[in-house]
């Protein structure tokens, strides 16, 4: 955008120590790392601290603990203040669903205005604190309180996806945000090519695929791996129609970066990777908020409501299906063994839960 607008800034960026996520290659931004000071320069200091008191970018940026360190940790709590001191003018917070009440406020004494932006229906923070009160919930949660989109009064619905085909975001936004998400033209052009021989997969949408399991299975499904397996051969190599934001298709053809497999357990995730190829995109979906492909495989991989390793709210967590149908831009299969939604609901809850994945049944069937 800077080279398009023709306008320059200077950055910093905190950087981990993990060189796959490290920023490479802006022309304006510099990865803010450790770097050696004082008398012959023996002492180590973190740079972005250096940075926030000389105050001489534009733009920081960082994870929470980037922050809400304190200027002077050597000296008593009651003189130490915030490492940025509301020095800067705007804080953006992204992925907020994933911060607690308490970590929003540490990090908003960086800043004079703080701007929040996050999406409770998808995954929160793990967390094994106790907080007393609400200061547990993330702020999307808090502001929202219970409902599933944010009201005028106190912020801004973004109602428009790129991601999404229309045949997966009428199900999204039907189930998990009132029917206020509404996608772009440009995704009705994204399609798979599949041959006449391939045809029992639909180029769009969802589709659900019944297990019918024949073991018992809690946290590993050999039928499911055959399917997936199978998925595999029938997709990768078929013609691909991508669209660009001028909404010019092209076509190429799908590989094996272009599925996402989702699991609710390590074990079938672990069991997934050992049969299908090495660069798989295999993991649970903690691992794929935030990413997307065109096709998206989901394996249940639980056999009834007693083979359940884990509780009905994990299992059947509408979150956790919205992030892994959701991933999509395609295609989305959702494996499972149909008996287990016959399971005997004990709470209110609980009967809204296991209703959202009636629902996917339902709408797999009328599209």
């Amino acid at each position: 955008m800077s080279l398009n607008d023709k306008f320059s800034f200077k950055g910093f960026h905190k950087a981990g120590a993990d060189k796959d996520k490290r920023f490479e290659g802006g022309n304006f931004i510099k990865n803010a790392g450790r770097v050696k000071t004082g008398p012959g320069k023996k002492d180590w200091e973190d740079e972005m601290k250096l940075e926030f008191s000389k105050m001489n970018a534009d733009l920081f940026s960082g994870t929470a603990w980037c922050f809400t360190g304190v200027n002077n940790a050597k000296l008593h709590f009651s003189y130490q203040k915030p490492v940025c001191d509301q020095k800067l003018d705007y804080i953006f917070i992204d992925e907020s669903g994933l911060l607690s009440i308490g970590d929003i406020v540490a990090i908003s004494l960086s800043a004079k205005n703080v701007v929040i932006i996050g999406d409770q229906m998808q995954l929160s923070s793990p967390t094994s604190a106790l907080h007393p009160g609400k200061s547990g919930d993330s702020v999307p949660d808090y502001l929202l309180e219970n409902q599933d989109t944010i009201s005028p009064d106190k912020g801004v619905f973004i109602d428009k996806t790129r991601r999404l085909h229309p045949k997966i975001c009428n199900f999204i936004s039907e189930n998990f945000y009132d029917s206020r998400l509404k996608y772009l033209p440009l995704t009705e052009k994204r399609k798979i090519n599949f041959s006449k021989k391939e045809k029992l997969l639909p180029d769009t949408g969802i589709v659900f695929i019944d297990a019918k399991h024949k073991e018992i299975c809690r946290q590993k499904s050999l039928e499911e791996g055959k399917i997936i397996k199978n998925l595999y051969e029938k997709i990768i190599g078929t013609s691909f129609t991508e669209v660009d934001e001028n909404e010019n298709t092209t076509d190429r053809l799908l590989d094996i970066q272009d599925i996402l497999v989702v699991a609710p357990f390590n074990v079938q995730v672990n069991y997934l990777k050992s049969i299908l190829p090495k660069e798989a995109r295999v993991g649970t979906i903690d691992i794929f908020q935030g990413q997307e492909a065109p096709v998206t495989i989901i394996s249940m991989t639980s056999s009834d409501a007693e083979s359940l390793p884990r509780n009905v709210d994990f299992y059947f967590s509408r979150n956790r299906l919205n992030v892994a149908v959701s991933r999509s831009q395609c295609l989305s299969i959702v494996i499972m063994n149909k008996k287990i939604l016959e399971i005997n609901c004990k709470k209110v809850e609980h009967i809204r839960l296991v209703n959202t994945f009636m629902k996917l049944l339902d709408y797999e069937k009328k599209n």
